[in-house]
């Protein structure tokens, strides 16, 4: 008699992780992307000796650049140290360090539809010095160190103050950009005359056609055709803390939530979402 162990044993099994939300800090206790937060779902979806390889799916249109970046070291690094294959999965979008971090995949598969690319860097912030003037009101700033300032949104922009930020976005566009090429090598189609690397997006059917992605289709099917459709998808989810379901409700957090959701409707609606 064959034990229901042995069975199990015998199963083929695909981990398959979901990372979604803004990257980086969205509020407290909402559900977003850092390093630390998703570090233990990561190793466990690796910790799976009998993996056939580790399915990701991506939904974001970014945030921090940093932790897009350790994220998606992470996953090399734990992908190279258990010589796992990494198949990334796209949804409605994976833009600017949502792309980031799926191009730890071996391949990249979208819907059609989703939104993929954005490979750029941006800054945003607002002028408030004619409104203070306005209102008769007098912005006061004592620094140590004469750049301590710099582009503070109450006093007028600095020339000097430009550039600098400019050269700190080109260096971290120059990343991006680096690991797109390490990773997509190839498989890229003319990135200068089709703006690979110039912020715009697209969709997964010109992104299949750029070489931004491998294939169209979903998870449960990619991974059905690839190893049969006995496979076992053992989904992972990052559970949530007892205290942050009991403060979710309080009103602190209702406040903070609301802020929160405005900033994260602006990322998401950049995309018409």
């Amino acid at each position: 008699m064959i034990s229901i162990f042995k069975i199990f044993k015998k199963k083929k099994i695909v981990p398959h992780i979901r990372l979604s939300g803004i990257i980086g800090s969205v509020g407290r206790f909402k559900q977003g992307i850092n390093f630390s937060s998703q570090q233990d779902i990561i190793d466990k979806a690796f910790s799976i000796k009998k993996s056939l390889a580790v399915a990701i799916s991506i939904n974001s249109p970014g945030g921090s650049p940093v932790q897009s970046h350790l994220i998606y070291s992470y996953i090399k690094k734990l992908a190279k140290k258990n010589n796992k294959k990494v198949l990334v999965f796209t949804e409605d979008v994976a833009a600017s360090g949502g792309y980031l971090i799926a191009c730890a995949g071996d391949e990249i598969y979208a819907n059609s539809s989703s939104i993929v690319g954005s490979i750029g860097v941006i800054s945003a912030s607002f002028g408030f010095q004619d409104a203070i003037k306005k209102f008769g009101i007098e912005r006061r700033v004592y620094t140590a160190g004469k750049n301590k300032s710099t582009l503070d949104p109450f006093k007028e922009e600095k020339e000097e103050d430009i550039q600098r930020l400019k050269k700190i976005q080109l260096e971290l566009h120059n990343d991006f950009i680096k690991v797109v090429k390490d990773n997509r090598g190839p498989k890229l189609v003319d990135t200068e005359k089709n703006n690979t690397f110039t912020g715009e997006f697209w969709s997964g059917s010109t992104s299949l056609k750029l070489g931004l992605i491998d294939g169209i289709g979903n998870a449960d099917q990619i991974l059905k055709d690839k190893f049969g459709e006995d496979v076992l998808i053992k989904k992972l989810e990052k559970p949530r803390s007892f205290i942050a379901k009991k403060l979710s409700s309080s009103f602190d957090n209702q406040v903070d939530s609301i802020a929160s959701i405005i900033e994260e409707r602006a990322q998401w609606q950049k995309f018409g979402l």
